[in-house]
């Protein structure tokens, strides 16, 4: 089987590349490479990939918002699942740059979406988020909780991500998943991703900003976890059989929620985080930030009853697996930079 992953060199999308080259399916990859961040880590995913499985990865770069460009990128490319997981993420960020989060999550989405029914994809996944449930304050967040009024403009792209999707699997009966993602985690993670950012700080001697007094709770989610849950999802479309479906849909598009089903304390966080690089962190207390909540939990029975899915990773064991990989990371970087100095 081939399936287009969106998003191949960015955290998540890396991953799910990963584990499909690795059981033997085939990958088409697209990945615009933008300045988000570091354009290098995007690059030494790929790198990873390309070494893992040089005759089964296949990569185009090109901006999936761009629709002309996305046709003739994947022109001759055959595949027969998408998982769309290409976006432009952060909460904070769609303040400051709310047009990219309209060009790539809105326009992208529905490019993507055009493309599965031209394509007649068998399945099409794609990432929702948990910033969908906004302000709500009854945990844990269940799919089938009302979702209508977010706090970012990041929240709202991705809610009417799904509202589109529901239309395009009513429409055209194209079988959909959406995956509201918990704040993930892990190896090859993103630098402007708390885990990177206090792990960065805390080997630095720099302080740490803790929003909201440090007193802030988050399902915490390591990333092979949430790729056994997407590849679990990309196995076993939704039947289009008028039945109700998670998320409440009667067409073939499910939505759930993939967690951890624990909310952690952030400051136990920080101190899993100390314990792994034997350092002890500088803590900055400050107020709540714009469009961040104070609490996020997720009710997984949904993903748990219709995909076997089991969390299995603990912040005890998934923090200091990725604090090793960040510190070798680092050193491989320097040891380049210094060979061609």
């Amino acid at each position: 089987m081939t399936t287009l992953v969106t998003g191949a060199a960015g955290f998540i999308g890396y991953h799910v590349a990963r584990t499909l080259l690795s059981r033997g399916d085939s990958v088409v990859g697209i990945d615009n490479l933008n300045p988000y961040y570091d354009p290098q880590l995007k690059e030494d995913r790929l790198a990873e990939l390309r070494t893992l499985s040089p005759d089964r990865f296949q990569f185009r770069q090109v901006d999936f918002s761009d629709h002309e460009a996305l046709d003739r990128a994947l022109d001759g490319a055959t595949f027969d699942r998408i998982v769309h997981l290409g976006a432009q993420a952060g909460v904070r960020h769609s303040i400051e740059q709310p047009r990219s989060y309209v060009s790539a999550n809105l326009a992208g989405h529905l490019n993507m979406l055009e493309l599965a029914r031209q394509r007649r994809s068998s399945h099409f996944v794609y990432a929702s988020s948990s910033s969908v449930y906004g302000g709500n304050d009854s945990l844990p967040f269940r799919v089938e909780d009302r979702v209508d009024h977010p706090i970012s403009l990041y929240a709202a792209t991705k809610r009417a991500d799904e509202l589109m999707s529901e239309a395009y699997s009513h429409l055209y009966r194209i079988p959909a998943t959406g995956l509201r993602f918990f704040t993930v985690y892990g190896p090859w993670g993103r630098p402007d991703m708390a885990l990177w950012i206090f792990t960065r700080k805390i080997l630095a001697g720099e302080p740490i900003q803790l929003f909201n007094q440090g007193k802030m709770r988050r399902d915490f989610t390591y990333v092979d976890d949430i790729v056994a849950g997407v590849i679990a999802c990309h196995d076993k479309p939704p039947r289009d059989d008028g039945l109700e479906k998670a998320g409440g849909s009667h067409s073939p598009h499910s939505i759930y929620n993939i967690g951890n089903d624990r909310a952690e304390e952030l400051t136990t966080l920080v101190e899993i985080i100390e314990r792994a690089c034997g350092r002890k962190a500088r803590l900055e207390l400050l107020p709540m930030q714009a469009g961040d909540v104070a609490e996020t939990l997720a009710d997984i029975s949904a993903i748990r009853r219709d995909m076997g899915f089991a969390p299995a990773t603990t912040i005890e064991t998934g923090v200091p697996r990725f604090v090793s990989w960040y510190l070798d990371y680092r050193a491989r970087r320097d040891a380049r930079v210094t060979s061609l100095a």
